[in-house]
């Protein structure tokens, strides 16, 4: 996993990958505010940007997930979550076997857990090895979220 804030991509000592930082450009420049919810093609190599409001709710009622086929870039355009983050290991209880039409897998707990905030203009890269728990209020306290989550193809960065 990496975090990052939208402002600092370019001087940040991170060598993204050529296809992130095309991601990374798009949610820089990118006005939210103007768009309504929904699916969003971000050029024609499968790229989708995910445009949804919400709000948050306790972490003990997020499932933990990963995905096979896709990296999550998650943006945080307005508001702020808890995210919480564990590498894929074999202590990792399923829940749910993955889905193939959703690239979905979902897990009991997140063992051992790091919990992180993510703000406005922060963003998170998980990739298929981060089990990652989005949507977390922070302190018991639900809060409105502006997010966008882009899935990239993981053949994409091969």
């Amino acid at each position: 996993m990496l975090i990052g804030t939208i402002e600092n991509i370019n001087n940040e000592s991170i060598n993204y990958h050529p296809i992130l930082k095309e991601v990374l450009k798009y949610l820089r420049e990118t006005d939210f505010n103007k768009m309504t919810d929904g699916d969003y093609k971000i050029g024609e190599n499968g790229i989708v940007a995910k445009l949804q409001r919400y709000e948050t709710h306790s972490p003990k009622t997020c499932k933990p997930e990963t995905h096979n086929k896709y990296i999550d870039v998650q943006f945080i355009v307005d508001g702020e979550e808890g995210l919480g983050w564990c590498p894929l290991s074999p202590d990792l209880k399923i829940t749910e076997e993955y889905n193939l039409e959703r690239d979905v897998t979902f897990y009991e707990k997140l063992i051992p857990e790091s919990f992180v905030v993510l703000s406005k203009n922060n963003f998170a890269i998980l990739y298929p090895s981060d089990v990652h728990r989005p949507c977390g209020d922070i302190d018991e306290s639900p809060a409105k979220v502006t997010k966008v989550v882009v899935k990239v193809p993981v053949a994409l960065l091969n």
